[in-house]
């Protein structure tokens, strides 16, 4: 016990809700409850905000994923003065990273100025203008915690290093040069179609069959070559498997799905004045996003005390009911509701049986396991991928880089403009679904080996290389060209790998039960999924209690005041 530090007492010792990690979910129904009038402790045992979907110091980074990469025990607190109340289960942390490979070839630079970058954990992550996320920051009034700035353009990219520029509006495709008259003629029918179905008018209505069929299946009724519909599944509607192969899909786009994802990016494009793409990305990395809501919280009445562990959960020896939550430090706070970080489960008692009204309630205890992984990498460089463009994304469709490649890999470079890293320098986050470890390494390998020029005193660059001969030099793209087309000149100099980063993350899904858990960051680029996962949450402690209503707000502000850069 020598080893806890003396934590100041938390007064009052009841609440309405406990909120455990200061996650982009935690925080959200953290400032949800807030807003309804309960009374919300929020605890996180780190020592900043946003705990899985925070933005850290390069030098924090490799500590914070080492940490949650095995399960150590949770502090010991003191023993309770009535320790024939309650019965505790212990909790203890679950490991949610793995594979973990940090390689640094700049030491010197990049140590003397490590306070000076803000590493997304969660990325690659965008918003998109019009997507759920900046509604409830609008309607929230939390976007004046947050400025942002326009991702310029979005490309897709292929085996040999070119960046396609997508075409995604009708000023585009009659710009872009790598697309034939026959191309640029189908793709307008397709976008007037779809927009015509948007608007409401009947005599270009999408029929139900077609909106019920898989996306690909009606992108080949339009008759749409390769090039058009990889453009269209995986980089405006986002597909993250290879739709044409349903053995190894495990997402298949329908239609209406499609639709609704082209609807969502095109009214993203244009929606505010200062921002010339779909996307927007915030000024100091994604974590802002977890502490505007603590902020918002915060405003409500909401506790907030960082620094703290949690180390077991009290319940009620007669009724097997949940009380409340044992500190570190010792002392116990009683609420009527509990949320819980992903990081954490509840041992069960071993040994002797429990008691029976306990026993009865131990299958509400045990927390699901994790649904998958996703391979995340990051990478510092001195140079842009595209001399002209400094924040952008990138999108690698299935197959487009090795034949085994079944998910999608994006990239999201984002430059010094935007507070992440030194002047002169950009951050590149890369995402993959996976299977496993090796998996998830050998999609992101074949990014970074691809646009990259890794040094080659590093045992890195020997795993690169490995990866690169695995995977073979000479793998043809459907939307592969010659480079007369695209935006890449082979003359032009891969950047030089500073920094990077390569881990897998597991992907956990929220828990409603007894006790509710909130879910990992997920695959996705956007927060969608997430938004709607945490509010299923709220609903469900809080059936009677409206999220967010529009009456909370003490300076409403509309579009026009929500600038995404100021």
């Amino acid at each position: 016990m020598d080893d806890i530090p003396p934590y100041p007492p938390i007064d009052p010792t009841t609440f309405d809700l406990i909120v455990i990690g200061t996650g982009l979910p935690e925080s959200i129904i953290a400032a949800a409850s807030s807003t309804a009038s309960k009374s919300v402790l929020h605890l996180d045992p780190n020592p900043f905000y946003g705990s899985h979907f925070s933005s850290l110091p390069l030098a924090d980074l490799p500590s914070f994923l080492s940490s949650h990469s095995t399960s150590p025990s949770p502090p010991r607190s003191p023993s309770s003065d009535d320790p024939n109340e309650f019965s505790l289960l212990e909790f203890a942390t679950r490991p949610l990273y793995s594979s973990t490979d940090i390689s640094t070839f700049s030491p010197n630079l990049l140590d003397q100025h490590s306070r000076k970058f803000n590493l997304d954990v969660a990325g690659p992550r965008v918003f998109f203008c019009a997507d759920k996320s900046i509604e409830l920051l609008l309607r929230t009034g939390t976007n004046q915690y947050m400025e942002f700035k326009s991702v310029d353009a979005t490309f897709v990219g292929d085996n040999k290093g070119n960046l396609w520029s997508v075409p995604d509006s009708r000023a585009a495709i009659f710009k872009d040069k790598s697309l034939g008259l026959v191309e640029k003629n189908k793709l307008m029918r397709f976008f007037k179609l779809v927009q015509g179905h948007l608007a409401g008018e009947q005599d270009i209505k999408i029929c139900e069959e077609d909106l019920q069929s898989p996306f690909v299946d009606f992108l080949n009724k339009m008759g749409l070559p390769p090039k058009i519909k990889s453009f269209i599944l995986y980089a405006i509607a986002m597909a993250d498997y290879d739709q044409e192969d349903t053995g190894v899909c495990r997402d298949l786009l329908k239609t209406k799905d499609g639709i609704d994802q082209l609807a969502l990016y095109n009214a993203s494009i244009g929606r505010f004045q200062n921002a010339s793409g779909a996307f927007l990305y915030p000024i100091y990395g994604q974590g802002e996003l977890s502490q505007a809501f603590c902020r918002r919280a915060a405003v409500k009445g909401c506790l907030y005390v960082l620094r703290m562990p949690v180390t077991a959960l009290l319940v009620d020896k007669d009724t097997g009911c949940y009380k409340g939550v044992r500190l570190a430090s010792g002392q116990d706070i009683f609420s009527q509701k509990l949320i819980l970080d992903p990081t954490f489960k509840v041992t069960l008692p071993s040994g002797s049986s429990p008691p029976l009204p306990l026993k009865e309630k131990l299958p509400f205890f045990s927390l699901k396991d994790d649904k998958g992984k996703i391979a995340r990498g990051i990478c510092i460089t001195k140079t842009s991928l595209k001399p002209d463009i400094s924040n952008f994304l990138v999108v690698y469709p299935p197959r487009s880089l090795f034949p085994e490649q079944v998910t999608s890999i994006r990239l999201l470079q984002i430059a010094s403009n935007l507070a992440v890293c030194l002047p002169g320098m950009f951050v590149l986050y890369i995402s993959a679904l996976c299977n496993d470890d090796d998996q998830g390494k050998k999609l992101i390998h074949a990014v970074m080996n691809t646009l990259l020029t890794v040094p080659l005193d590093s045992e890195s660059n020997a795993a690169v290389q490995s990866e690169t001969a695995e995977n073979g030099s000479a793998v043809q793209d459907e939307t592969s060209e010659s480079s007369s087309g695209g935006p890449s000149d082979s003359g032009e100099e891969k950047p030089t790998l500073l920094w990077s980063a390569l881990y897998s993350q597991e992907l956990t899904l929220g828990q409603v039960d007894f006790i509710c858990s909130t879910p990992m960051p997920d695959g996705k680029l956007n927060y969608n999924d997430l938004i709607d996962t945490t509010f299923k949450i709220f609903q469900e402690i809080y059936p009677g209690e409206e999220f967010f209503p529009e009456t909370s707000l003490e300076n409403p502000e509309g579009d026009g005041d929500a600038s995404p850069e100021t």
